[in-house]
């Protein structure tokens, strides 16, 4: 699945143009929205009657609800049908495959690799990209492809 995500990202930029999961969404036909949310939850998406749905937190920061739109978008492509929160309270399926997925998918939409350089810091690159620190370990497994690029994804340097 990880370079079948990967070629999809590469795929729907292509094709629309864009990398900003907002335009992406708006060409993909899934309404995004901002409500005012418990702290919680940053976001989530919906399947309801044939539309898509991307509810994002406003408390968040315009580039968390950035990333968390790119999160949400990840689970509308790539798990159009599935309700996690329902999976999450009434069934024994793991989540964690679909929440690494869409993880990985953002991360893979919102960094541009154009704007890493040799000995970058997990930091550096994060704030150039204008996402979470976190997000990168969702990018890791992608850069043994690219060496030339000699990620610092080390644990000591943030």
């Amino acid at each position: 699945m990880k370079f079948v995500i990967r070629d999809l990202v590469q795929q729907l930029c292509t094709k629309h143009n864009t990398t900003n999961p907002y335009e992406l969404a708006d060409c993909l036909k899934i309404h995004v929205l901002t409500w005012d949310l418990h702290e919680e939850i940053n976001g989530f998406y919906k399947y309801e009657k044939r539309n898509r749905f991307i509810v994002i937190n406003t408390n968040l920061s315009p580039s968390m609800q950035r990333t968390v739109c790119a999160h949400e978008l990840g689970h509308a492509v790539l798990h159009t049908h599935a309700n996690t929160p329902f999976l999450r309270k009434n069934t024994f399926f793991s989540v964690d495959k679909l929440e690494i997925e869409a993880n990985t998918f953002a991360a893979l939409l919102l960094i541009d690799k154009k704007t890493i350089q040799p000995g970058d810091t997990k930091a550096c690159i994060a704030y150039k990209n204008n996402i979470p620190v976190e997000l990168l370990e969702f990018y890791k497994p992608y850069s043994k492809e690219m060496r030339h690029y000699n990620f610092a994804f080390s644990d000591n340097q943030s």
